[in-house]
């Protein structure tokens, strides 16, 4: 914890733990004095003697714990939401540091030559009748969208394409709800860290998700698995959202950085002795995705302090866009151990005792973010976009091309 920058908070969930306990203890001290002086009361009735003395001696018994229970609630709760507050542990492997800390675990391809000056992604939509920001500005507000026409055709072949490689793996496709409780951005860490960006409806206990990752987890909400059923795989399709709290000022052209996008994301359910090795092989598959369309890419081990409360380890895929000429990010993958399990209380049973699963999860395709990558890295100068063969085969056209006007 203290790699992760929160070791003063164990201190204080302590103290109140310690409070807790003490006061725990005096509740059910005074539970039993109550249950005594009742039997006291019933006794000096069944002698015929005056029990008034005994009543009030109850009443203020009485008194004490109602006052010692609303309190051991209110510490419960105290020390619930700093237990809460506490991100996982980390991996002894991964880098200490921040954001500018994370190491480069390898380098795939090589950067796209153009002959030209290359274009940003805005540039190319705009140009192949694909992207119409304005509109959605003024019905939306800022970081939406429409995609239309060709980016359309080439989005339905991208995702077509991913489910196909990750079904391959046994992941098992899944549209599921994006709208979930309270209770499942609780569990799988979300809340409290990350609620500023969180989507909430005004008349409902329901939030919009930011990644599938939250119903995903959920299928193993209070649920005891057959530890020969895992790994359980899961790959969720689903529409996103983001408010992107903190982002003013960045990446505020295009579709990079938007509130509502789509992704494809992979999760696991695993044993625990098996969760770094299903790392890996997540890491792997999106490896795959991204080479078989043609993305320069780097494999970055990301710091720890710059990692989500959930995960233990995390690592970035990030491919070179031309446009703006440097790496950004376009997918992760994180194993959270037993963090989200624990919280789901999602078990396996091994003889008469249980013990958590370990979760993992891994974007297969961020749509948006792979869109921006495929115009960049595959532009010609005429302002068309030759399209990769993987994507042709799940059923984009060969070439992009501009308008006739």
């Amino acid at each position: 914890m203290a790699r992760r920058g929160v070791a003063d908070s164990l201190d204080e969930v302590r103290e109140v733990d310690a409070d807790a306990r003490r006061l725990r203890t005096a509740v059910e001290d005074l539970r039993a004095e109550r249950g005594r002086a009742s039997k006291a009361i019933g006794q000096a009735k069944r002698e015929g003697r005056d029990s008034s003395a005994e009543e009030a001696a109850a009443r203020e018994l009485g008194d004490r714990l109602a006052r010692d229970e609303e309190r051991l609630r209110e510490v419960d709760a105290q020390r619930d939401a700093l237990l809460a507050a506490l991100p996982n542990l980390s991996h002894p492997d991964a880098p200490d540091g921040g954001e500018e800390d994370s190491a480069v675990v390898r380098t795939v391809g090589a950067k796209p030559e153009f002959a030209f000056d290359p274009r940003d992604h805005v540039a190319i939509a705009e140009g192949l009748g694909g992207l119409e920001i304005e509109q959605a500005t003024k019905i939306s507000g800022a970081r939406f969208a429409y995609l239309m026409g060709p980016l359309v055709r080439l989005q339905l072949a991208l995702v077509n394409h991913v489910v196909g490689v990750v079904e391959s793996h046994g992941f098992t496709p899944v549209v599921p709800p994006v709208l979930v409780r309270e209770d499942a951005m609780y569990s799988t860490g979300f809340f409290p860290t990350d609620r500023s960006n969180i989507y909430a409806l005004a008349d409902d206990d329901l939030f919009l998700v930011g990644t599938s990752e939250v119903p995903l987890a959920g299928l193993g909400y209070d649920r005891i698995m057959d530890p020969d059923a895992l790994p359980l795989r899961y790959a969720g399709m689903s529409t996103c959202f983001r408010r992107e709290a903190g982002a003013a000022g960045r990446d505020t052209g295009g579709i990079f950085r938007v509130h509502q996008f789509d992704k494809v994301e992979m999760f696991s359910f695993c044993r625990p002795e098996d969760s770094e090795a299903e790392h890996a092989r997540i890491l792997a598959i999106e490896e795959e995705i991204l080479g078989s369309l043609g993305l320069h890419y780097r494999v970055m081990d990301i710091a720890i302090g710059d990692l989500g409360a959930p995960a233990y380890r995390k690592f970035d895929l990030e491919a070179w866009l031309p446009g703006q000429g440097r790496y950004r990010e376009l997918t992760s993958c994180s194993n959270c151990t037993d963090y989200q399990a624990r919280r789901l209380d999602c078990r396996i049973k091994e003889g008469k005792a249980t013990r958590p699963v370990h979760t993992l999860n891994g974007t297969a395709t961020a749509v948006g973010r792979t869109l921006i990558a495929l115009l960049e890295t595959h532009q010609r100068e005429d302002g068309s976009v030759v399209v990769p063969d993987a994507l042709q085969a799940a059923g984009a056209p060969p070439l992009l091309t501009p308008p006739v006007r």
